[in-house]
C-alpha cells in the first residue's frame, strides 16, 4: 500500500497515510525544525483529525533532515524583542500558550491511540517537550536531546517539566533543566526516555516497524491501556501544562530572554542579569 498524503495547509508540517499510520513531519530543515505559528497550529489541527479517524491507529512525530525540533525559533523571538506575547496582552498570551500547549503535547499524551516521536536528529527545549509527550521515543545514534530552555531564558513549555520528571524522577529532571546539558542517544536510553537506538540509516526502518505493529494491534485495548497508564502517573498534565504556559509568558518579558536571544544569534555566551 503506498502512502496517502494529507494536506496540512502549510510546507512547515507534512503529513502522510499508510497502513494506519499517520506520519507527521516537522518540516523546516533549514531551522532544524524551530517551531513556527503555522507549524504549531497545523499540528493541533491534524492530532485533533487523527484522534477521531478511524483509519488512524498510531501517530508518528518526526523531523524533516538531520534534525527532529529545535523547540521554539529563537531567532524570530530576537528579531521580534518578545517571542511570547507580540499584539496580544499577557493574559492573552498565556491562555494562547495554554490552548497551544494542550492541543499539541496535550494531545499526543492523551489521545486514545499509541504515539511515537521519531528522532533523526536533536529535539531540544519544546521539541524535547514534544516528543516526551509521545508513548514511545526511537532515536538514530547520532540524536540528542536538550531541554535548552535555561540557556535562553526560559523556564520550560509544552509539557517538559511533567513529562521528564515522570520518566527520569525529580532530582535528575531538575538537573537536566538547570545545567541544558546535552544528552546522547546511549545515555537517552540508559535513563529511559528513549525506547530504542539504531544507526541513522535504519531509524525510519525501526520507526515503520513499531508503528506498523502498532497499527496492527489491539486499538480498543490500546486505548484503555494507555488511559490506564496515563491515570497510574502521579499529578495532573492539564495543571502542569496551564502553569508552564504562566511561567512561559512571563518568562519571555524579562531582560534575561532578550539577552538570550540575541546571544543566540550572535553565537556568544549570554549574559544573566536575573531580571
Amino acid at each position: 500500500m503506498t502512502a496517502r498524503d494529507i494536506d496540512t495547509g502549510t510546507g512547515d508540517l507534512l503529513a502522510s497515510l499508510e497502513e494506519g499510520v499517520l506520519t507527521l513531519t516537522l518540516n523546516r530543515p533549514e531551522a532544524r525544525n524551530a517551531m513556527s505559528r503555522a507549524m504549531v497550529d497545523a499540528l493541533a489541527d491534524r492530532l485533533e483529525w487523527a484522534e477521531l479517524e478511524p483509519s488512524v491507529k498510531c501517530v508518528v512525530l518526526t523531523g524533516a533532515g538531520k534534525g527532529f525540533c529545535a523547540g521554539g525559533d529563537v531567532k524570530g523571538m530576537a528579531a521580534r524583542g518578545d517571542g511570547t506575547v507580540g499584539d496580544n496582552t499577557i493574559d492573552g498570551a498565556i491562555h494562547m500558550q495554554r490552548v497551544k500547549q494542550r492541543a499539541t503535547a496535550g494531545k499526543l499524551f492523551k489521545m486514545p491511540k499509541p504515539t511515537i516521536a521519531s528522532l533523526p536528529g536533536a529535539a531540544a527545549g519544546a521539541g524535547l517537550s514534544l516528543a516526551l509527550a509521545c508513548d514511545l521515543r526511537i532515536m538514530a545514534g547520532t540524536a540528542i536531546m536538550t531541554t535548552a530552555f535555561a540557556r535562553v531564558g526560559f523556564s520550560g513549555d509544552y509539557g517538559g517539566t511533567y513529562f521528564l520528571t515522570q520518566l527520569v524522577g525529580s532530582a535528575k529532571a531538575r538537573e537536566l533543566y538547570y545545567l541544558s546539558e546535552r544528552i546522547d542517544a546511549a545515555e537517552a536510553l540508559r535513563l529511559g526516555l528513549a525506547n530504542w537506538v539504531c544507526a541513522p540509516d535504519d531509524l525510519a526502518a525501526k520507526t515503520r516497524e513499531i508503528a506498523r505493529r502498532l497499527a496492527q494491534g489491539p486499538a480498543v485495548a490500546y486505548r484503555y491501556m494507555k488511559e490506564n497508564l496515563n491515570r497510574a502517573m502521579a499529578g495532573d498534565v492539564d495543571d502542569c501544562l496551564d502553569l508552564e504556559a504562566t511561567h512561559h509568558i512571563h518568562c519571555g518579558q524579562t531582560e534575561d530572554h532578550r539577552e538570550a536571544t540575541k546571544a543566540f544569534v550572535a553565537k556568544r555566551e549570554p549574559v544573566f542579569k536575573g531580571r
